[in-house]
């Protein structure tokens, strides 16, 4: 198991035993390794990337540098809604700032924050190909477009209703 003096200790490596076991001798399956670890713990956490990095024969660097190159992949907790707003071209002419503003006020988070109590990550993206649709968010797999800033408080007073 991992060798390293991380500091994720509530992490439980096991989960990851049969991604490894499947994969870790499987040329060309760092990524799908990386993505099916962020699937099981959310994120990458340091000592997924040295057990990864020792399964598969590869440098903790190397590891690294695979998963930061790719911006699919986190290096920390998100919370239980990811709102990922889109800043593309579409968006952006259309209000994505301003719904960006109406995000800051009704949680207290800008681009990269997590609420305080794990509830809410805003994560600001390129362009999350719903141009028709500016602009747009997606929270989790829910995409909501045509967004005003009484739209987005709304979204939101749902979503912490549900919690």
């Amino acid at each position: 198991m991992c060798k390293c003096n991380c500091s994720d200790s509530n992490i439980d490596l096991n989960l990851l035993k049969p991604v490894l076991d499947k994969y870790s001798n499987v040329k060309g399956s760092l990524i799908t390794i990386l993505q099916n670890a962020q699937e099981i713990y959310g994120y990458l956490p340091t000592e997924v990337i040295y057990e990864v990095a020792s399964a598969t024969g590869n440098t903790p660097a190397k590891v690294m540098g695979v998963a930061t190159f790719y911006t699919q992949f986190r290096f920390k907790p998100v919370g239980k809604y990811l709102i990922m707003l889109c800043q593309g071209t579409a968006c952006h002419v259309n209000g994505s700032e301003m719904i960006a503003q109406t995000i800051n006020e009704e949680l207290g988070i800008s681009d990269g924050e997590t609420t305080d109590d794990g509830l809410f990550t805003l994560s600001c993206v390129a362009c999350l190909g719903c141009c028709s649709l500016s602009p747009v968010m997606m929270i989790n797999d829910e995409t909501y477009g045509s967004l005003t800033p009484k739209k987005v408080r709304e979204i939101i007073a749902e979503l912490k209703s549900r919690s």
